[in-house]
């Protein structure tokens, strides 16, 4: 059996859906996770403005809620921070393998350049494939909160 890695991958996880659960099952399979949850100001900086995102606290619970089962099935623990920018976290902490999606996997340069640059050792970096819905399309939060499709990649009734 490989040795278990330090895992880290972040997001804003709202809504959570299909494409964040692969990849939370993936991160878990390769070992302790840590999760950077997007602080509610980073949140709204990178999104449109109307788009409402739940605060810290709720998506912070709904994280935990999502991934205790993960954890326990894994024999994983998990810990949660607060990503107050995209790369914070990992580019400062003791990590082994950054898992992204296809659109966050251009910030895993710039996370490993900053550690180049501070002496640390560069992550592997492991991007996860998008998960695509009954139609075809691309699960994501957008789309879920357009009422086009649920967390699950079922279409929705016009």
């Amino acid at each position: 059996m490989p040795p278990l890695k330090n895992v880290i991958f972040g997001g804003t996880f709202d809504p959570i859906h299909d494409g964040h659960r692969s990849l939370f099952k993936y991160a878990f399979e390769l070992g302790n996770v840590t999760i950077g949850l997007t602080s509610d100001e980073l949140a709204s900086s990178t999104r449109s403005s109307s788009r409402l995102i739940r605060p810290f606290s709720d998506r912070k619970q709904n994280l935990i809620s999502e991934l205790l089962l993960l954890s326990k099935t894994h024999s994983r623990t998990f810990e949660i921070t607060e990503l107050m920018t995209p790369t914070s976290i990992a580019s400062e902490g003791e990590y082994d393998v950054l898992v992204v999606s296809p659109e966050t996997e251009p910030i895993s340069y710039l996370i490993n350049q900053i550690r180049a640059d501070t002496g640390l050792k560069p992550l592997s970096v492991v991007t996860i494939p998008f998960v695509h819905s009954k139609d075809g399309g691309i699960i994501s939060s957008t789309r879920i909160l357009s009422g086009e499709i649920d967390s699950n990649g079922n279409t929705l009734s016009p």
